[in-house]
């Protein structure tokens, strides 16, 4: 049995992403899985740091809205999370209510992401109203039967889930809107198509950044993802998120990380994953 953690409540994408990655267990290796809901993203990664879950599987970064700091923040921060797997979901949002109309609507809430992804949506459709983030696309769908000028960005198949009606459908403004989930462990993966990676740099060593960098395109490794985020210990003090296309059971890939080591002031290697497909709508 595999407990997965994932922020809640019912009816999230996160949920649907870790009931994929449970269906994906059970075709491959006939793994039975229990979904725990967690009110936070850290709540949910915590779970898996400390082993009150077997993993966790959190949202990393949207077509859209970007990364997701707290996961980048938290994996950092956590020596014993390594990612297993890497899947992408598609995002089709949906504007419930029991508003009769949308010109009564004074209030849309839902998580930051989900807003960022429909602005052009509530700028053309819902101008004067008032955007509320919340920690996940349903954590405010409870309130709605109390507040008819109240509506939830969340997903379509929420409506169903809680019995509250879909206004407007879809809402996002891109329509390939999609949001990519890592499966976080306490076990390190050495196989997959893609590693995930993260350093600091030396201190005011000019052409810092240069170096590492240049050494992959020297070691003909190519980067699919480099991020900064701030380390929260000095201003201008940054790390750096690196996504490659190796393996770390790959040579050549043991060689280029021996010479990175070198050019950094730390470095923290998150593991290497294959892409789940998943097909949920």
């Amino acid at each position: 049995m595999t407990s997965i953690a994932h922020l809640g409540p019912p009816g999230s994408y996160s949920e649907l992403a870790a009931n994929n990655y449970a269906h994906w267990l059970k075709t491959h290796n006939n793994t039975v899985s229990t979904l725990k809901p967690y009110d936070t993203i850290a709540k949910a990664i915590q779970a898996a740091a400390t082993g009150e879950t077997d993993v966790a599987v959190v949202p990393i970064e949207n077509s859209i809205g970007g990364s997701v700091r707290d996961t980048l923040d938290m994996l950092w921060e956590l020596d014993n999370l390594k990612i297993q797997n890497n899947l992408v979901i598609p995002i089709h949002h949906a504007l419930l209510s029991e508003a009769p109309s949308l010109n009564k609507i004074q209030t849309v809430y839902s998580h930051p992401q989900a807003l960022t992804q429909c602005q052009k949506w509530l700028a053309t459709n819902l101008p004067d109203a008032t955007q509320v983030a919340t920690s996940s696309t349903t954590e405010a769908l409870p309130k709605l039967s109390q507040d008819k000028a109240a509506a939830a960005i969340s997903p379509l198949w929420a409506a169903q889930l809680y019995n509250i009606p879909t206004l407007a459908d879809p809402i996002n403004d891109n329509p390939d809107n999609s949001t990519r989930f890592w499966v976080l462990s306490q076990q390190l993966s050495n196989r997959g198509s893609h590693t995930s990676l993260a350093f600091r740099l030396p201190d005011n060593a000019p052409g810092a950044l240069l170096k590492p960098l240049q050494l992959f395109a020297t070691q003909g490794i190519n980067m699919s993802r480099i991020e900064s985020r701030p380390t929260k210990l000095a201003l201008g003090d940054y790390r750096f998120f690196i996504d490659i296309e190796a393996s770390l059971d790959d040579s050549n890939t043991q060689a280029t990380l021996h010479l990175l080591r070198n050019c950094t002031k730390s470095l923290k290697i998150f593991g290497s994953y294959e892409q789940i497909q998943v097909n949920t709508l």
